[in-house]
């Protein structure tokens, strides 16, 4: 294979299945591009009980600063009904200019275009006046435990510290150049619990039913708004995402509700102001007796999901420079700067150093018939190696 060509890299990588947590041969694939072109590549395995083991993938070239990282995720969601394809999943078939393959464009695509941009600067340049590295994880797409944020910590006590990143997710919502970003919102979820008593529906004197309670449990969630929004971020928004009894008879009264929500969240909170205001916003509707008249307060408790999202702002003017005017000098579009979406690994790596995320156009990830335009593929890798001389450019002259 020739690493310069991102066509090639990414038909390899759609071929390998490796849906999460499977390595899939993806990560031993990028083992064969990246060490004919002087990487030192590790394969590290992240284990936690309860959770499958993940490999995960560190390759670095060179030892000096600056330091450049790509981090991404070889890991892909399930298929869903292979029958629905055009194309199978996993065959990397062209057709109408465009790669059909899981993970084309989220987020194999963005990683092949990153290989071939290296390789390409290598081949006219050298290597770089610095180091640039790879942070590949098989963990992204599931939960996330063995993954992104293990592989940093196992790099950071080795030595490993980076002066910025980019993270190839698929950011630009129609066209190429369309969006980078440079942010993300924080999300919180949790599980309400109900108490009530269990009875007949024709002596609801005789129990506590307790979806009334839960009634103005997530009334009160959901209004008012949290806030309005800020500079860089939208409105704080929560949504109840289940409601469940576990009841089927139509004619009893449930002995509990359960609901969850989730909450992505701007930087007018942290997740410990989050709580206690969802906590205050609780306890009030416990004693309003607006459904529940002449009855005690609504018994409940909350659960918090573990490990919440937190928000955070890349502001590191290098960085973002030099990749808006990549995308510039590229395609001829001002990208907008954006912290709208999910989440992605950005939230782990922004703790050791500033991170921007910037990838493929993502309207068909997750979906039937994911695929790229193959056009694409070559302007990526044009915007990733002009972004990469003009970074050691920008740092060379700090």
């Amino acid at each position: 294979m020739n690493a310069t060509d991102p066509v090639s890299n990414l038909a390899a990588l759609i071929r390998c299945p490796s849906v999460t947590p499977a390595e899939g041969g993806a990560l031993s694939l990028l083992d064969s591009l990246l060490s004919p072109l002087g990487f030192a590549v590790d394969r590290m395995v992240a284990t936690e009980d309860g959770t499958p083991d993940v490999e995960n993938l560190y390759a670095r070239l060179g030892t000096d600063g600056p330091h450049l990282m790509f981090a991404g995720h070889t890991d892909v969601v399930p298929v869903g009904d292979e029958a629905s394809w055009s194309h199978p999943p996993f065959a990397a078939e062209i057709a109408g200019g465009e790669m059909y393959g899981r993970g084309a464009v989220d987020m194999k695509g963005g990683i092949a275009c990153f290989v071939a941009a290296i390789a390409r600067h290598i081949e006219k340049h050298g290597k770089p006046q610095g180091s640039v590295s790879f942070l590949i994880t098989g963990d992204e797409e599931g939960p996330s435990i063995n993954g992104t944020s293990k592989l940093l910590e196992w790099a950071a006590a080795k030595g490993e510290r980076w002066d910025a990143c980019v993270v190839g997710e698929p950011t630009n919502p129609n066209q190429l150049g369309d969006m980078i970003k440079i942010g993300r919102r924080g999300s919180l979820s949790g599980r309400i619990t109900v108490q009530g008593v269990q009875g007949h529906a024709a002596y609801p004197h005789l129990a506590d039913n307790p979806i009334r309670g839960m009634l103005q449990l997530t009334q009160a969630l959901m209004d008012p708004p949290f806030d309005h929004g800020t500079d860089n971020f939208q409105p704080s928004n929560l949504e109840v995402t289940t409601i469940d009894t576990g009841n089927a008879a139509t004619n009893v009264i449930p002995a509990r509700a359960t609901a969850s929500f989730n909450i992505r969240f701007n930087d007018t909170w942290t997740a410990e102001t989050l709580r206690a205001e969802i906590i205050r916003r609780l306890d009030a509707a416990a004693a309003d007796g607006a459904l529940r008249p002449d009855r005690t307060p609504v018994n409940y408790e909350i659960v918090w999901a573990d490990r919440p999202s937190h928000v955070f702002l890349t502001r590191n003017n290098a960085l973002i420079s030099s990749l808006s005017g990549a995308v510039a000098e590229v395609t001829g579009l001002e990208p907008k700067l954006s912290t709208t979406g999910g989440t992605s690994d950005a939230r782990f790596i922004k703790d050791y150093c500033p991170v921007v995320e910037f990838g493929l156009v993502g309207q068909t990830m997750h979906m039937v018939d994911e695929r790229v335009a193959v056009a694409d593929l070559e302007t990526l890798t044009r915007i990733y190696e002009t972004f990469i001389e003009r970074w050691f450019g920008h740092a060379a002259t700090e």
